[in-house]
C-alpha cells in the first residue's frame, strides 16, 4: 500500500474516530482525523495526500452535509470520494447525503469489512 494515501475521518465522537481509524490503519492507509466539518476542511486543505473522506452528518460547528457541500463547490475536490457514516438512516437522510455529493451513505454501526470494501471500490482497488 502506498503510504502517501491518507483517509480523513470526520466525526465528533472520539470513539467512532478511534474505531474507524483502527480499521483503516489495519488496511494499510494513513489516517487523519477531524472533530467536525470546520476541522475537516482545515485538515483537507493542509494534507494533499488525502484520497478519501469518511464523514459523520451530525456534528457541532459544521455538520457533515455543509462540510461535503463546501468540498464539492471546489474544483480541486469535486472528484474526491466521500463516504457518509451516520446514525441517521432514514430515506430522507440518505437522499440528502447523496444530493450534497457523498458517493456512499452508510448507517452506523458499519461492518468494518463493508466499510473497507466501499473504500477500496471508491479508490478503484479490487479486494
Amino acid at each position: 500500500m502506498d503510504a502517501k494515501k491518507a483517509i480523513l475521518i470526520v466525526d465528533d465522537s472520539k470513539t467512532v474516530r478511534n474505531l474507524v481509524s483502527f480499521v483503516i490503519k489495519k488496511a494499510g492507509f494513513k489516517v487523519i482525523t477531524a472533530e467536525d466539518g470546520l476541522d475537516g476542511l482545515e485538515k483537507l486543505y493542509s494534507n494533499p495526500e488525502i484520497v478519501l473522506i469518511v464523514s459523520d452528518v451530525n456534528m457541532p460547528r459544521m455538520d457533515g452535509l455543509t462540510f461535503i457541500k463546501n468540498i464539492r463547490e471546489q474544483e480541486s475536490f469535486r472528484d474526491l470520494p466521500i463516504i457518509i457514516l451516520s446514525t441517521e438512516g432514514e430515506e430522507k437522510d440518505i437522499q440528502a447525503g447523496l444530493e450534497v455529493g457523498a458517493d456512499i451513505y452508510m448507517v452506523k454501526p458499519a461492518q468494518p469489512n463493508k466499510l473497507l470494501k466501499n473504500i477500496n471500490m471508491l479508490l478503484g482497488k479490487k479486494k
